[in-house]
């Protein structure tokens, strides 16, 4: 088990300690962190940009095989065992002093969406670096094992299909999904262009239960911690969504001599589907969300009545009965609405993505860490899908939120101030080093 009192005076290289009521304690220093995110940050910016014109480190790109150069390097730097699994993945193990015990895996991701932000995905990422880091500089043995991890491209930046590293170590990989072409290659060859083996895959496949638990830092990409001016979020899980298909069809005619009363308009049907959907959405308390984000209109053209629009519905929430139930009504009244516009709407379940809860004690532990730094905590779920969700297929997982700056996220403008980088990284170094305690 980890001896507190071994940090007390150290002066190793990020480390700072803070006065409290137990001893000095170990302690990431901020400015290590904030050093490192504007160093990964280079990789993938605009030629000629800054840190806040935001990067396109897309998964699979040169960019992402420079920001993986780099991070791999500290891993080195921080006295890791290195290595890329057959999906892509890279993983920084350090041994602990009971080799017997399942080990404690951590991480996030460095590839960005196209035109995005620098914290998302980074400062868990660094953050995990940087606790292998102070560990190494303490010659410091925790009773677990520990295994930082990277996760490859987990943004949808691939043929629109996200989590693609953690979905192959789940065993999650789609028939036929390493033969799609996307920009160009094929996924088999993306993934061995970042160093992974995509014809033995299968090697990836992280065994149930063969972590202790995982944990993951991550900015909150929304605004309720801002809001609420709290310092930790506790995630008690990722939610479920579900991607509908719709299909709109009316009569294409002449926009100048069809009068207003025989009209068949796919887009006002359309219209009043996408109204329809937020009225139902919030119709009922609860956190769930509804969106119609891609809208296509045929024949668009300025002198002709839509024929036919091709769109999106998609409903967020930690219940999948309820987005289930909210997705029926919004059927039952897209069949109402074509009756009255003369339309037809089809409406097609495209994909489904289970919610996934974070584990209760991993909760507790998280908590209790942020309790140690005086951090007020608050628990909420986590609107946008991570990496965690395929690892709680797997194992105990957690999630530790910080607040973004307005809510901003994919976006250049996403900011994370530093004083909550520091402490998102104290609060994963607390929680870590307690489950690596047990």
């Amino acid at each position: 088990m980890i001896n507190r009192r071994r940090f007390v005076g150290s002066l190793a290289y990020g480390v700072c300690t803070a006065a409290s009521s137990r001893a000095a304690a170990p302690r990431i220093d901020g400015g290590i962190i904030r050093s490192q995110i504007e160093a990964l940050s280079v990789f993938g910016r605009l030629p000629g940009g800054t840190f806040q014109d935001g990067v396109s480190r897309v998964g699979y790109s040169d960019a992402d095989i420079a920001g993986r150069k780099y991070v791999m390097d500290l891993m080195r730097r921080a006295g890791a065992s290195v290595r890329i699994d057959a999906a892509g993945n890279i993983f920084a193990s350090r041994s602990g002093s009971d080799p017997s015990l399942k080990p404690v895996l951590f991480g996030s991701h460095i590839d960005s969406v196209p035109n995005g932000g620098n914290f998302d995905g980074d400062l868990g990422s660094l953050s995990a670096v940087a606790i292998l880091q102070l560990l190494h500089d303490l010659n410091t043995t925790t009773r677990r094992p520990l295994t930082a991890v990277v996760w490859a491209c987990e943004e949808a930046s691939f043929s629109g299909v996200a989590l693609n590293g953690s979905r192959l170590a789940a065993g999650k990989a789609a028939p036929g999904e390493l033969a799609v072409v996307s920009r160009g290659m094929a996924k088999a060859e993306a993934i061995r262009r970042i160093g992974g083996d995509p014809d033995h895959v299968e090697r990836a496949l992280i065994p149930k239960d063969s972590y202790h638990a995982y944990v993951e830092l991550h900015i909150e990409q929304g605004g309720t911690l801002e809001r609420d001016g709290v310092a930790a979020g506790v995630v008690d899980g990722i939610v479920s969504i579900d991607d509908y298909n719709v299909v709109v069809t009316g009569f294409a005619n002449h926009a100048g001599t069809t009068p207003m009363a025989q009209r068949q308009d796919a887009l006002v049907a359309a219209s009043m589907l996408t109204l329809a959907v937020r009225e139902i959405v919030t119709a009922e308390p609860g956190a769930q969300v509804g969106t119609v984000g891609h809208i296509d209109v045929s024949p668009n053209a300025t002198n002709v009545i839509p024929g036919e629009v091709r769109m999106t519905v998609e409903l967020r929430d930690l219940s999948s009965a309820k987005i289930a139930r909210l997705g029926e009504r919004v059927r039952a009244r897209g069949a109402a609405i074509a009756t009255e516009t003369r339309t037809k709407i089809e409406m097609k379940l495209a994909g489904h993505n289970e919610s996934a809860g974070a584990a209760p004690e991993v909760q507790l532990v998280i908590e209790s860490a942020a309790s140690r730094l005086g951090l007020a905590t608050k628990h909420l779920p986590s609107g946008a899908g991570h990496d965690a969700q395929m690892m709680a297929t797997l194992m105990p997982m957690g999630m530790i939120f910080v607040p973004s700056v307005a809510g901003i996220s994919h976006s250049p403008k996403e900011l994370t101030h530093w004083q909550d980088c520091t402490n998102g990284a104290n609060v994963l170094l607390e929680t870590v080093l307690e489950l690596a305690s047990k």
